[in-house]
């Protein structure tokens, strides 16, 4: 196992040292990045002990150190997944010849875009989350916040690390403009639509935990399956961290759905306006932010029938998640069924027809629908909880045609179920489907910071178990 290097000005495990030009090329952009995250980072949180855990090895077992640490003494660094001896390209036309140690000259273009857009997407967050730890509903779920902010700044310095060692200036020049961009900035937004969208409630940031954090899991998962090994190496240890995000989510919407659930208990009634006068959150809106966020994220895979994505699996750049899993690593003569909009379509029948296509440019709909599969287990979960409370509600997805802005779906209406209807019906009905200016309004309303140690907002239940098997009450920020 390789060790992590803390002894040096930028942590890592990948012999920064022997690379003078590298070492010093990133070192002039480290102060920048610290310039970036005291601007954009968490606000008015700078100087705040934060109990919070550090990588110290890169294996599953033991990888981690906790401890208070202000987030601007944060070791951000470049830590890669030990290389495996021997590996061999697993998919696509070069299956079975050596992985790439350097990047290719024709696939240079490509291997960058792909690098610089799941960067983007990283500080993007962090911009996104910055004001939330001034209403954040326990200390618990501060330090959660904060947890996940620096390690979404040690992935942008993963993507950071790439661009430095394998694309010479123009590498530079994109690490640059990663510091650049902004979220919601209106003349220079973060590059993903739902990088861009606002989350000022912490209903918000669970939902955007468990499913958009869910589809960089699977973005990792395709980028560690890489013939480009330095980048199939650097996102398995992301794997490692994005972990702890999905679980921010996951947890933090099953304890509002066991507070929805004790609210309606003591009130003896399911009524939403009852529920929310109580001060709590009706399974109704729950539904209607869980569409929201899960079709945002959607639409991040791309489009169902992709050239891009058929000459990147070809290529080896970008495979599968778990490739091992599929009985063909080629899929040159495959073929993939694809329900489409019948283009038109008079009101009669259900509007869809099927096309087949090639398997390589479905490969976005097969990482999606494994996606939306992983989506499921969350919710098979809650409602569970739902069930055994006697509520008569369940969670569902929506289909995944529903609220789509790309790809065969775009702008198509339909609704939930995913059934075709006229744009008149879409227009009329979606303010029962998505949430309201109302319902966002009254879920900010919620957001009142609860800053005392074991203490929790009125609207979430308090988690089952503390940080590292520590009390719940423990002081996890010690805000000044």
């Amino acid at each position: 196992m390789s060790t992590i290097q803390y002894g040096d000005r930028i942590p890592n495990n990948v012999g920064l040292g022997e690379d003078r030009v590298l070492q010093r090329a990133l070192e002039h952009w480290q102060p920048r990045f610290l310039d970036w995250w005291k601007e954009s980072g968490p606000a008015d949180f700078q100087s705040a002990d934060v109990y919070l855990r550090t990588a110290v090895g890169v294996d599953a077992k033991g990888w981690a150190s906790y401890g208070q640490v202000r987030m601007p003494d944060y070791r951000w660094g470049i830590f890669l997944a030990d290389a495996e001896p021997g590996r061999k390209i697993g998919f696509g036309d070069a299956m079975g010849q050596d992985a790439w140690q350097s990047v290719p000259g024709e696939y240079r273009s490509m291997l960058r875009r792909f690098i610089v857009t799941q960067g983007d997407t990283e500080p993007a967050s962090v911009e996104q989350q910055r004001l939330l730890g001034h209403v954040a509903p326990s200390l618990y779920d501060l330090r959660n916040l904060f947890q996940v902010n620096v390690e979404e700044g040690r992935h942008l310095w993963a993507m950071v690390y790439l661009l430095h060692a394998y694309f010479g200036r123009d590498g530079r020049e994109e690490a640059e403009a990663l510091l650049e961009r902004h979220s919601g900035d209106p003349d220079n937004a973060r590059i993903l639509e739902t990088f861009n969208e606002p989350i000022d409630d912490w209903l918000s940031l669970y939902m955007f935990t468990y499913f958009t954090d869910r589809d960089g899991k699977y973005q990792l998962k395709s980028f560690a399956e890489s013939a480009f090994d330095p980048l199939s190496r650097t996102c398995r240890f992301m794997l490692t961290e994005e972990a702890h995000h999905m679980f921010v989510g996951d947890t933090g919407i099953g304890r509002v759905i066991r507070r929805t659930i004790d609210l309606m208990q003591e009130l003896k009634t399911d009524d939403p306006a009852a529920i929310r006068r109580a001060g709590g959150i009706d399974l109704e809106l729950l539904q209607r932010y869980l569409n929201y966020w899960f079709t945002s994220s959607l639409d991040l895979f791309g489009g169902e029938d992709s050239s891009n994505a058929a000459s990147a699996f070809a290529t080896g750049i970008k495979g599968r998640p778990d490739e091992a899993g599929y009985a063909d690593h080629i899929e040159r003569d495959t073929s993939f069924e694809l329900a489409r909009p019948v283009a038109d379509w008079d009101g009669s029948g259900d509007g869809i027809g099927v096309d087949e296509i090639p398997m390589r440019n479905a490969t976005n709909e097969v990482v999606r629908q494994s996606y939306i599969r992983d989506c499921e287990i969350g919710l098979k979960r809650w409602n569970r909880t739902l069930e055994r409370a006697g509520t008569g509600f369940q969670l569902a997805l929506p289909s995944s045609h529903f609220r789509r802005k790309i790809g065969a779906w775009a702008s198509v209406p339909t609704d939930p179920s995913g059934r075709r209807i006229s744009a008149e019906k879409f227009s009329a009905r979606i303010g029962d489907w998505l949430p309201s200016a109302d319902d966002k309004a009254y879920v900010k309303s919620l957001m009142v910071k609860v800053h005392e140690p074991g203490k929790m907002a009125g609207w979430i239940a308090p988690p089952e178990r503390g940080i590292n098997n520590l009390p719940l009450d423990h002081e996890y920020v010690r805000v000044p």
